[in-house]
């Protein structure tokens, strides 16, 4: 068994090499080719943290993969990252751990900003270039910095409970980014929300026709980003994986809330080929648990990677 350092990590994991994972990933998971464990959740309250443990396996794959991932949110103010973590890379046929990741949750990471990316291109509209944020941590710069990669985007509105951090983040981001109320967030083309709330952070009335959001924060039962009345406008709703976003997704507040069948939501895989069109007019929402599979389809593309490279 081998460790592979976050440098060696960072130098393998290439756009293009996760972009294209993270894909063909979630559409073999729309389509029932993968093997994912229901993940498992520990909250911290009196350290302001979470931990969930996830596994997965693409059908005959050559590694499964099981990953640790922690966020503590108070870490910024003692100096330390939010997010760590780790992925243990295992042989499919013989059960011998290959490796161990130590990426500091940068595959987590990163691969959420993938798929965040990927679900809201092919959701909006074509001449969607106004981008609305919710939250000012890691992965609000990393939604904004992967979906540039694949559309331009004229104006960055980006809204946080600390305008001191919505400030900073959007001194990162450029010229492009401004911080902006709720209430102008909520009325950009695109909406994306990456905060740890327990509480819907927009106000549902206020998105507009043509508008597509997509939820990335609402990943343990007790978080909730998105009101449920949102499905209800939406036209489409797009979901990493049903059971999970049913169980601890926004899509499962709103189908208790009554607004939405729990049979509304059509699997992402299914709608990154292209063949989904929309009205003007229509809104659509994506709901994001994160999905074991593509930790594993991740982690095992960067090992090959890296060892391919001559790393560690």
């Amino acid at each position: 068994m081998i460790v592979v350092d976050r440098d060696a990590i960072a130098r393998a994991a290439t756009p293009a090499l996760v972009f294209a994972t993270v894909r063909a990933t979630l559409t073999a998971h729309a389509h029932g080719r993968t093997s994912v464990p229901p993940p498992l959740h520990l909250e911290f309250p009196d350290a302001g943290g979470d931990c969930h443990v996830k596994a997965g396996w693409v059908t005959g794959a050559d590694d499964f993969a099981v990953k640790i991932a922690t966020g503590f949110y108070g870490n910024p103010g003692r100096g330390l990252p939010t997010n760590h973590g780790l992925v243990a890379v295992v042989s499919a046929r013989t059960g011998a751990v290959r490796a161990v990741l130590d990426d500091g949750g940068l595959l987590t990471a990163w691969r959420t900003a993938a798929a965040g990316a990927l679900v809201t291109h092919a959701l909006a509209r074509p001449d969607a270039t106004t981008l609305g944020v919710f939250g000012t941590g890691e992965q609000a710069r990393l939604q904004v910095e992967w979906l540039t990669r694949l559309r331009p985007l004229r104006e960055v509105l980006v809204h946080g409970r600390d305008p001191r951090k919505a400030e900073a983040l959007c001194a990162v981001l450029g010229p492009v980014a401004r911080p902006a109320s709720a209430a102008e967030t909520t009325a950009a083309d695109l909406v994306v929300t990456t905060t740890p709330s327990t509480t819907p952070v927009l106000d549902a009335t206020l998105i507009r026709p043509g508008t597509h959001v997509t939820g990335i924060g609402a990943d343990m039962p007790h978080k909730n980003e998105l009101p449920a009345v949102l499905f209800a406008r939406a036209e489409t709703i797009a979901t990493d994986d049903h059971a999970q976003c049913l169980h601890h997704g926004d899509f499962g507040h709103a189908v208790r809330a009554g607004t939405v069948p729990d049979h509304a939501d059509t699997p992402i895989g299914l709608l990154l080929d292209g063949t989904l069109t929309r009205s003007e007019s229509a809104i659509t929402v994506a709901d994001l648990t994160g999905v074991g599979a593509l930790d594993a389809a991740l982690a095992s593309a960067v090992l090959d990677a890296v060892l391919t490279g001559g790393h560690p």
